[in-house]
């Protein structure tokens, strides 16, 4: 089994985007013969709160049939439109949070909606425990999110977490035993593995998946800023 954030578009399936790992490093040289491959799943992040707390809704994974939500000013409103986009190093309305930001999403499965409410449409399915998020928008108790591809739609906020995660990108990624390319490698990574984010510098990520645990090139993440720091 291979990882990834698999998602489909309502109407119709749409393929996994995990895909195999191959087998080189920064410098372009062949993998240790006696490093782990990590090539199935990694370990779910904790079973932490949501993202931020509020009171809880109708399941914001009904179908898409589901008929609308009891009508309150909030709904009202979404339902005739979405709110525009918020500008890169703004606050959410509802949170006070960066935004943009990172989140994972903590359920099995996540609907992404046109809009913020049980009466839009499902655009897409996330399907990968774990999976880093992008968070673009709020309102009430809905986040706007996308994947790496820039896929999604508005989730319900109880279905994210505050646990950060990340994604390898490239293939035959070699996690190293401490921030230095010359470091022993641990592990190898396939594209699309997921794994819990640790500690970060400028250039480097630490990252956990499958009980192997190391440091990967910052550049072949997705899931962290290129200027994050993280102690």
């Amino acid at each position: 089994m291979t990882l990834g954030a698999d998602r489909q578009d309502a109407p119709r399936d749409l393929p996994s985007l995990a895909a195999a790992l191959g087998g080189t490093d920064a410098a372009g040289e062949a993998a240790a013969d006696d490093a782990t491959v990590i090539e199935d799943t990694t370990e779910d992040p904790e079973d932490e709160a949501p993202e931020e707390a509020a009171p809880d809704e109708s399941d914001p994974n009904a179908a898409a049939t589901a008929p609308p939500e009891t009508a309150t000013p909030e709904t009202a409103t979404s339902a005739r439109r979405a709110p525009p986009p918020a500008r890169p190093g703004s606050r959410g309305a509802v949170t006070n949070l960066p935004i943009p930001r990172y989140v994972s999403l903590k359920t099995s499965e996540g609907n992404a909606r046109r809009g913020p409410s049980l009466s839009h449409r499902i655009d897409w399915v996330f399907r990968h425990p774990g999976m880093p998020l992008r968070v673009t928008g709020e309102y009430g108790h809905w986040r706007r999110v996308e994947d790496r591809d820039g896929a999604g739609g508005w989730v319900h906020y109880s279905l994210l977490s505050g646990v950060r995660t990340a994604v390898v990108t490239d293939d035959g990624v070699r996690l190293l035993r401490s921030p230095d390319i010359r470091a022993q490698v641990v592990a190898l990574a396939e594209r699309g593995t997921v794994g819990r984010l640790g500690e970060c510098n400028l250039d480097w990520c630490e990252i956990s998946a499958q009980g192997e645990e190391g440091w990967v090139r910052k550049d072949v993440l997705w899931g962290v800023d290129p200027d994050e720091i993280r102690d």
